[in-house]
């Protein structure tokens, strides 16, 4: 009985292990790690050059009249996204390569009175005349067409993380929606600058440097569209 659990264990232990290779090998990911150069750039120091005592509009954490745009860590910023791509490619090509090639016999003449040499030389004719010929041919035809059109479109709030020093931000947001047991992850990062940052605080994903932007579905209906693991794990090791 204790034999026949651990066989147990040890197959749902190595299925779950080659699941998770097999995924990890097979599914596209994106990593939201920041650029390095965003990790290596310091941060910005915010200093106060003067200060403007008993003003009525400059005072506070929120004063009468301030542009209102996200400038500090922590500040949101609303990102846009609205991508699509488009492609299209054809190609063809048609080769096609003839060869001939003929080798005929040889005839050999002697100008010696003496019957041996000219008996010798007749049979030299004999065995020499003898012509080959060949031809080779060779034809390759092939054509490919291929169209891609996308899109996407959506609205999310991001985060300013950290304010670099040359007055750029790097921003990450992340939202979950759970409808009826369907999962909606949308995540974006990249760095932004703050002259494009529109009236309203918005920005538009084409706006971000080094984007990456993420929609994925959890849930039943990913489940039954994706393959088996014992399809994936022939998939990839099949090199074929």
């Amino acid at each position: 009985m204790r034999k026949s659990i651990l066989a147990m264990a040890s197959i749902i232990y190595v299925t779950m292990f080659f699941t998770d290779c097999t995924a990890d090998a097979i599914k596209p990911e994106i990593n939201f790690e920041p650029p390095k150069y965003v990790e290596q750039m310091p941060s910005r120091e915010y200093k106060q050059d003067f200060v403007a005592t008993g003003s009525i509009f400059g005072q506070g954490d929120n004063p009468l009249f301030a542009d209102h745009k996200a400038m500090h860590v922590n500040d949101l910023v609303t990102v846009v996204i609205s991508e699509r791509s488009s492609s299209s490619l054809s190609g063809s090509k048609d080769l096609s390569k003839d060869d001939a090639s003929s080798l005929g016999g040889f005839t050999f003449n002697t100008t010696s009175s003496d019957e041996a040499t000219k008996a010798r030389v007749a049979k030299l004719n004999a065995l020499s005349q003898v012509s080959a010929t060949g031809q080779t041919t060779s034809a390759f035809k092939g054509s490919g067409t291929a169209t891609k059109d996308a899109s996407f479109t959506t609205t999310i709030s991001a985060r300013i993380v950290k304010v670099l020093a040359n007055g750029n931000y790097f921003i990450s947001g992340k939202r979950e929606i759970l409808i009826d047991k369907q999962k909606q992850i949308i995540q974006v990062s990249g760095v932004i600058r703050l002259y494009d940052i529109g009236q309203y605080n918005k920005i538009s994903s084409a706006q971000i440097s080094d984007a990456k932007i993420l929609y994925k579905i959890e849930g039943d209906v990913d489940r039954a569209t994706q393959q088996g693991w014992g399809t994936s794990i022939i998939q990839a090791i099949w090199p074929f």
